[in-house]
């Protein structure tokens, strides 16, 4: 299954200023799958060191972390050559080992030229621990997601589609077969979602009910983890966000609406955890009248999607309002979509840093307005709501291209594309072309 993030591997493999890597992600995204194919496909030499299924390799890194030693035993321990230029060393579940973390400052101090990648399933506790010391400027980061729905056509084999996607234009849009085309596999991504397990299942032709019990296996497993989190959350905490909190996608996150009998508290710590782990990201409120966005942000106001829009909506029980309903933008109030989109903004963002997403809302008597997410593109603003395909007046939008005094308003929906009065029409299965998109009307 290729994957998007193979270019920015490639780039760091070839690049004479790299330094050790870490791929960071929730559990199940396909971390380990796609590093050691990467390793396979691109080294002469490639050594995986799991830190969870092999506890003896701990030993090597509890005294001095001599990078020369600790390789030549690491050599020895596998039978694998480590070559400097020709052997990829991985380190998988490195969070198992936090000491191994710290070897990386000194490989990169006395050997840069070795290729070196980490990942783990719950590395980010590891990253946030108060007495965890990272080797701040010695490590780079990579962010690994589910499959986009860009990622999806690739591995479905619509890679003609997804191609015609990239070479998308104002002056050359999709006739109207092509149009409807993706919006019936839009569908069927917005049923499967982007869990690798999901997408090579349904690709070899699972049926529905198979898909829908491997999403709640993936379910069962995720809760199984809170058990990792005992320290520092309750379980039946963390288990209720997780179970609400994709119902809540689209909404404005309020605390008592998970379960008013909860201490605030309580519920904020197990959010936190969950987004920590990758599971949730948060939309922060804006007043988005400068860049960066996050200058102006809220922690108090903010909406909550799902870091996957298929086990989304097999714990919210849409399946059938997404397989039945001929527009997807307004399945369940237009929480689908939104979810959609804001998977999407995440997925195509660069994924050397860890992106952000945000909103706009005014709540004035007689004049509310709300903007689903504001786009920064290029030292500028743009307001992007997702509706559904009724035309309608896109009030907020107008009240925000107004008052900010911005050219450009996108929609994202299931109508063509266009570009009318000041308005960019976009395709919900186009968002991986939107840059460009703007880019044109400018």
């Amino acid at each position: 299954m290729k994957r998007d993030i193979e270019n920015d591997l490639l780039e760091w493999k070839e690049s004479p200023l790299k330094k050790p890597l870490l791929v960071r992600g929730a559990r199940q995204v396909g971390k380990s799958y796609t590093l050691t194919q990467f390793g396979r496909d691109h080294f002469k030499h490639l050594l995986v060191v799991n830190f969870d299924k092999t506890v003896e390799v701990h030993k090597f890194f509890t005294s001095n972390l001599n990078p020369a030693k600790i390789l030549r035993d690491l050599s020895a321990y596998y039978n694998t050559d480590i070559v400097a230029g020709q052997t990829l060393v991985f380190f998988d579940e490195i969070q198992e080992c936090p000491r191994a973390i710290l070897f990386l400052r000194y490989l990169f101090e006395e050997m840069p030229e070795l290729h070196v990648i980490g990942a783990g399933s719950l590395l980010e506790f590891v990253l946030h621990a108060e007495d965890f010391k990272m080797p701040v400027g010695r490590v780079d980061y990579l962010w690994m997601k589910p499959l986009s729905f860009g990622e999806f056509l690739d591995a479905t084999g619509h890679t003609k589609l997804r191609q015609e996607i990239q070479e998308l234009t104002l002056e050359n849009p999709f006739n109207e077969s092509i149009h409807k085309k993706l919006l019936e596999i839009l569908k069927e991504y917005a049923y499967v979602g982007g869990m690798p397990a999901a997408v090579d299942a349904f690709s070899k032709g699972a049926s529905l009910k198979q898909i829908r019990e491997l999403q709640e296996s993936l379910i069962r497993t995720y809760r199984d983890d809170f058990g990792k989190y005992a320290a520092r959350a309750h379980y039946r905490y963390l288990d209720k966000v997780f179970l609400l909190g994709p119902k809540m996608a689209g909404k404005k996150f309020k605390y008592s609406h998970v379960d008013d009998s909860l201490q605030i508290r309580d519920i904020k710590n197990a959010l936190e955890l969950l987004i920590q782990a990758g599971l949730f990201y948060k939309i922060k409120h804006t007043s988005a009248r400068r860049i960066p966005l996050e200058a102006e942000a809220s922690e108090k106001k903010f909406k909550v999607i799902f870091f996957d829009i298929g086990l989304m909506q097999r714990i919210s029980g849409l399946e059938n309002e997404i397989y039945f309903k001929a527009d997807i933008t307004s399945v369940h109030q237009g929480s689908v979509a939104e979810q959609i989109a804001g998977q999407e903004i995440l997925a195509y963002a660069d994924r050397h840093t860890d992106p952000k997403l945000y909103f706009w809302t005014r709540e004035e008597r007689g004049s509310s307005a709300e903007i689903d997410y504001l786009i920064a593109h290029e030292a500028d603003i743009y307001p992007l709501e997702v509706k559904s395909a009724n035309p309608g007046r896109l009030k907020s939008l107008r009240l925000f291209m107004r008052e900010r005094s911005v050219k450009i308003g996108i929609r994202l929906s299931h109508l063509p594309l266009s570009f009318h009065d000041q308005v960019l029409s976009v395709p919900v299965y186009a968002v991986e072309r939107m840059p460009a998109l703007i880019h044109a009307c400018l």
